[in-house]
């Protein structure tokens, strides 16, 4: 690593940068625990060992039944020890021997007291033949070893038990301005590029900067520099985290890892503090990369005069603009962040020298949706008709995330039903269960609310198939699914579309009115199952009429701003640029678009009553259709056999190439 004077090295990472701090196991953790447990049990079976009882008698008394004297006499004492305390006090300690004559009778260890165990009372002991011993003693070390160990023991244990607390306590509360980043270990870190699929571009442009860091002289010999952060944007689920781990696992460069949420505490200017000691670690390690997940927790936009200032996620903020591009800034620290609201990012946050690249991650397209689900299908045993091509088709609209929970549902499905591989009915099955719910078959309808239902999926159906530009359908249903879903009617797009044409919306509002119209046109009443039908025609409706502009009597032309990021705090009211006539123009061109849809899907319907009925009568009766059946019943009456449906195919003609141009001569 170069100082900051001198150019900075960026082919060769620091070494030391990648060396793991050295955690303390649990056993380490629990050590002291089992020193003092052991200490104290010690202690106690030797206090207790050295613990006997002794009876107390006099030396000599003539009164008293038995004294020393008088058993030293009597001969039941042969053998005692002379004791010699640290306080001065003297003491004979041995044991009574039972009277032989008496068999009731017990030894007894006796333990009496004399002033000065002198010269007269060894003659005593020798002349009557008791054996007597006097022990070496180190009464000093021995009084104090009892004396101070037990309150060294009390003292050990409190300070391990609070101390530890202590400590505890300074590593949060004494040191919330130390970062929580956290340093990735390549080794347990097995993700890599082979692990992300269906964001190709995204991965591309992160793979220049690793290549960068890398080899630096291939770009710097233009006059090129590094950015110094990278922002992936992109829909929940869409694999921006994801990416980052890939990131982390490709590159040989330190990589920290903190989310976005760590910065901000309950004190002020804890967030700023971990900011700057965050890039002190970068600095260290430079160059590295610091990956900041779910940024908008600290890079909010700061206060616009709604709802009250935030002077901790301002400062916060603030900290990381000076340190990303400041007067002190150093090269060689690379911020990848990654969050799925851009829009409420700080416009200083997003400028060129702060992020200079912004990677847009959207929602993968029907190529991308394969690949992820081919890449999600290693690890799952699946069966030869399982059509992952078909699968991606009928997920449009479908996260990264969503494709391997499909999966994952679908191999749940096929062990709960004792497969040994995941079909394609399982796949299908998943797919309905993510997108719109179980199947709730405990929710029982009875005969006219499966009848009206039929109806009016089977409109939906009918209408679909017959506008111009519809897509294939795939199947339709009376089996309620989820909280709202009586029945559903899908279709399978060809591929992902951009941009649609006038006539192919018009189609889509007449199809979302066909059930309606079905059901008033065979019961004779209307009911509440066409409630989303009517709201999403509605929408599509009017952003036709104020968005788009594909209205003849309004123009080209759009109407309104976009309201729908008022929570953030921007602005609350804007002026609105249309008069009251307008307004009331542009209510009239949506309801007579609606209109217009609900007449063509009521004039469908009527010319294809007896399709309609046939239609019905078999969705009772087998509750699910496929597509291809419902559109065999259309066109030729009835459902047709594979072979026939093969047969009535075209061939695919070959490729027209086109004649060679003849060369442009040249002027001569």
């Amino acid at each position: 690593m170069s100082d900051s004077n001198g150019p900075l090295n960026l082919g060769k990472p620091d070494q030391r940068a990648r060396k793991q701090p050295v955690v303390a196991g649990p056993g380490r953790s629990l050590l002291p625990w089992f020193l003092i447990v052991a200490m104290v049990f010690m202690m106690v079976h030797m206090i207790w060992s050295r613990r006997e009882t002794y009876e107390e008698i006099p030396y000599f008394n003539n009164t008293a039944d038995v004294d020393f004297v008088e058993m030293v006499e009597a001969g039941r004492i042969r053998k005692v020890e002379i004791i010699k305390e640290v306080s001065g006090i003297q003491y004979i300690r041995g044991e009574i021997l039972p009277v032989e004559s008496d068999p009731v009778s017990r030894a007894v260890k006796f333990k009496t007291y004399v002033s000065e165990a002198d010269s007269a009372l060894q003659r005593f002991l020798i002349e009557q033949g008791v054996e007597f011993m006097v022990p070496p003693q180190n009464p000093y070390v021995w009084s104090l070893l009892m004396q101070v160990l037990p309150v060294v023991l009390i003292f050990a244990f409190l300070y391990f038990l609070f101390m530890r607390q202590v400590r505890a306590a300074g590593s949060g509360a004494m040191s919330f301005g130390k970062s929580r980043a956290r340093l990735l270990n390549r080794e347990e870190n097995r993700v890599t590029f082979a692990n992300v699929a269906g964001i190709d571009e995204a991965k591309d442009e992160v793979q220049e900067i690793i290549e960068f860091l890398k080899d630096p002289k291939r770009f710097q010999k233009l006059g090129g520099r590094i950015p110094k952060g990278v922002l992936l944007m992109g829909p929940p689920g869409t694999g921006k985290t994801l990416l980052a781990k890939a990131i982390a696992g490709e590159a040989e460069v330190p990589f920290f890892s903190i989310s976005g949420s760590d910065f901000v505490e309950m004190f002020v200017g804890v967030g700023a503090s971990r900011v700057r000691d965050m890039f002190e670690q970068g600095k260290k390690s430079a160059p590295c990369l610091i990956f900041i997940d779910e940024i908008d927790a600290v890079g909010r936009s700061r206060f616009t005069g709604i709802g009250g200032g935030h002077d901790e996620r301002e400062q916060t903020l603030n900290a990381l603009l000076v340190e990303m591009d400041g007067f002190e800034t150093q090269e060689g620290v690379i911020i990848i962040a990654a969050t799925n609201r851009p829009d409420v990012l700080d416009q200083a946050l997003l400028r060129p020298g702060r992020f200079d690249r912004q990677i847009m991650i959207d929602l993968p397209t029907i190529d991308g949706r394969e690949a992820i689900l081919k890449m999600h299908a290693r690890a799952i045993c699946l069966a030869p008709d399982a059509d992952l091509k078909r699968l991606a088709r009928g997920t449009p609209g479908f996260s990264g995330a969503d494709l391997e929970n499909l999966l994952n549902e679908a191999a749940l499905l096929s062990a709960r039903h004792n497969k040994e591989a995941v079909d394609m009915m399982e796949l299908e099955e998943a797919r309905d269960k993510v997108r719109w719910g179980r199947e709730r078959r405990s929710r029982v309808l009875d005969e006219r609310e499966k009848r009206v239902t039929a109806y009016h999926e089977t409109g939906h159906a009918i209408v679909m198939c017959t506008v111009v530009e519809s897509e294939p359908l795939h199947k339709i249903t009376i089996i309620p699914r989820g909280v709202a879903y009586l029945g559903a009617t899908m279709q399978l797009p060809t591929k992902d579309r951009h941009i649609e044409g006038r006539q192919k919306l018009l189609g889509i509002l007449a199809g979302l009115m066909g059930g309606r119209v079905s059901e008033e046109l065979v019961l004779g009443e209307i009911t509440t199952g066409a409630a989303s039908d009517l709201k999403e025609a509605t929408r599509l409706a009017r952003m036709m009429v104020c968005n788009w502009g594909m209205s003849e009597t309004m123009g080209p032309q759009t109407f309104g701003e976009n309201q729908e990021l008022m929570f953030l705090g921007r602005e609350v009211s804007r002026a609105q640029d249309f008069s009251e006539e307008t307004a009331r123009k542009i209510d009239a061109e949506v309801s007579r678009l609606l209109r217009e849809a609900y007449d063509y899907a009521r004039n469908i319907l009527i010319e294809k009553r007896d399709k309609l009925e046939t239609i019905t009568s078999l969705l009772l009766e087998k509750e699910t259709l496929d597509g291809r059946d419902v559109e065999d019943l259309l066109r030729e009456g009835r459902v047709l056999t594979p072979e026939e449906r093969l047969a009535r195919e075209p061939a695919v003609p070959p490729p027209v190439v086109p004649p060679a141009l003849d060369p442009v001569p040249e002027p001569a």
